[in-house]
């Protein structure tokens, strides 16, 4: 039986056309009928990192010739913003922090879904390939492009303020996404014009990590839908924004399992409504990105939905298997829960609840969030075969006499986060990011 579920999808691009119209090119867009054409560069350090005491640090710590964060895309995104390409003003949506011992952050965004028909999507496949037919990112204006992110010839961070695009190479890009969650919302998309399935491979995670570590910022987060986790768009791509508060998954207990020979910890997440592993550490970040990314790609190769939070610039990975799209194609989820509209993908997993009716907003509770949550997560006993999977497809990092069973964790493995819950929001959309 195909599984499928009816969804407002989500408006990435001002050019994102619904399902059966056509229309010609008329733009400059990242297809033949374009290219060639020039963008800004920006060309990271390709340096090991090392672990220490305060994370993943480089070798040497010259200065960049633009500041990638503050001057570049998050100014490259006000750009935008000011020229009118957002469909509304996120700056402008209520959001507070509901009380409780979690934190959990409430924003009320009804502009995400207006005027959109629902569409069919099938969510009991999570690889599937890619469909020209399809919107896709090669379809966007070049206007919606912020820059090229791609690694340095030289091991020196390099920067032009525009450089051809290299279609031989198929350059990663960084673009708006017109409907934003959040400040600074943008989309990393690795090799736009091989025009990839969304699926992670070794190459795209270690893409994301190094972005997020050249932000160097804790406030600003890339996150992963898979298909079958809320994914709508089969083009590989990660999302991104800056929201300066943390989020609760961020300060939930962990109780480490293992560490890997390349000194990637291993941990369960505990007393938090969604079970999952996080990752942390590692000698170098292609270490830790290669631990990640192939836990990922046997959880797609076993069929397994999925969503990935990177945060700590970096330096920790939040890995959650789910199945609420698969517990709604069976009817399975209350209707009180899917009149909310929301879809928990990786944002409002982490914590972040992103919320379309005023009512909810209105009554955001954290019991109402555990709730949607709780029906998100994998039972124990699932998730336990899943960390099987998963810790035989990585047992080549693993000691051979290691024990990796869960449930015999010691109580000195337990880590408790300590990160005070913030009061308000005040300042979470700022022009520029406090140093």
């Amino acid at each position: 039986m195909m599984l499928r579920i009816k969804r407002v999808p989500t408006v990435v691009s001002n050019y994102q056309k619904e399902e059966g119209e056509e229309g010609g090119c008329g733009r400059n867009c990242l297809r033949n009928c374009c290219l060639p054409a020039k963008l800004p560069l920006y060309a990271f350090k390709r340096v090991n990192k090392v672990s220490c005491d305060k994370g993943l640090v480089d070798h040497e710590d010259k200065e960049a010739p633009v500041a990638f964060l503050d001057s570049l895309l998050l100014g490259e995104w006000e750009d935008r913003m000011q020229r009118g390409l957002f469909r509304y003003d996120v700056t402008a949506c209520e959001t507070k922090v509901i009380p409780g011992g979690y934190g959990f952050i409430a924003q009320l965004n009804e502009g995400r879904h207006l005027k959109k028909r629902p569409t069919e999507f099938r969510v009991d496949k999570v690889l599937q390939p890619f469909d020209e037919n399809k919107f896709n990112f090669t379809k966007v204006g070049q206007e919606e492009v912020l820059f090229q992110f791609e690694p340095s010839d030289n091991d020196e961070v390099q920067f032009w303020p525009s450089a051809p695009i290299d279609v031989k190479n198929s350059p990663s890009v960084v673009a708006i996404n017109v409907s934003p969650i959040e400040y600074g919302h943008v989309l990393l998309i690795p090799r736009i014009l091989e025009c990839l399935p969304q699926r992670i491979d070794r190459e795209s995670f270690l893409l994301a990590l190094h972005m997020a570590s050249e932000a160097g910022n804790p406030y600003f987060r890339l996150g992963y839908n898979s298909l079958g986790a809320f994914a709508t768009i089969n083009h590989l791509h990660f999302q991104a924004y800056y929201l300066a508060v943390p989020f609760p998954i961020e300060k939930a207990s962990t109780g480490k399992i293992t560490t890997t020979h390349c000194g990637v910890k291993i941990s369960n997440i505990l007393n938090y409504p969604v079970r999952g592993l996080v990752f942390e550490g590692g000698n170098t970040l292609e270490d830790l990105s290669n631990v990640v990314s192939d836990s990922c790609i046997c959880l797609q190769d076993n069929n397994i939905p999925y969503n990935i939070l990177i945060s700590d610039s970096g330096r920790r990975i939040f890995l959650f298997p789910q199945c609420y799209a698969e517990k709604q194609a069976l009817g399975e989820v209350s209707p009180e829960l899917l009149d909310t509209q929301v879809n928990p993908a990786v944002w409002e997993i982490s914590g972040h609840m992103v919320l379309k009716r005023k009512e909810d907003y209105e009554d955001a509770s954290e019991g109402n969030a555990w709730r949607l949550l709780a029906e998100v997560s994998l039972s124990e006993e699932r998730l336990e075969e899943v960390k099987d999977l998963i810790f035989e497809a990585i047992a080549c990092y693993i000691d051979d006499g290691k024990c990796v069973t869960p449930s015999l964790l010691k109580e000195s493995d337990v880590t408790p986060e300590s990160i005070e819950d913030p009061d308000t929001l005040t300042g979470s959309h700022p022009s520029m990011v406090p140093a």
